[in-house]
């Protein structure tokens, strides 16, 4: 089921290029990646993965709030990263110049697809 609706949401965006479901651990429950020019997709979700538990810890510790959506711009890519639960989050990388707001959409529409197939 994961696999389907990490696909659906990679198709479905113009520009995307892969998406993984993941522990904040930095372990992938599901990925789906398409080719992408020599850069290991998967590598850049783990590094990520650390750098929103300190976003998380952060946002708890200002109480403002459970985080929800983080965004990265690069000089390549944008990732679109979704919270789903206190232990798993969405990311979709797509290139610099994809639908960030239809990949942003697609997210949020399958969130609760994803929170469902989780428990």
């Amino acid at each position: 089921m994961f696999s389907e609706i990490l696909e659906g949401i990679v198709e479905g965006t113009s520009g995307g290029v892969g998406a993984v479901l993941m522990g904040y651990d930095g372990i992938a429950i599901e990925q789906h990646f398409k080719p992408c020019g020599g850069v290991d997709l998967h590598m850049i979700a783990v590094e990520y993965a650390n750098v929103l538990k300190e976003i998380k810890k952060t946002a708890e510790i200002l109480n403002t709030g459970i985080m929800q959506e983080v965004s990265i711009q690069t000089e390549r890519f944008q990732v679109v990263i979704r919270t789903l639960t206190d232990e798993y989050f969405v990311a979709l990388t797509l290139e610099r110049t994809g639908n960030f707001g239809k990949g942003r959409y697609l997210l949020m529409r399958e969130a609760a697809n994803l929170k469902e197939a989780l428990a």
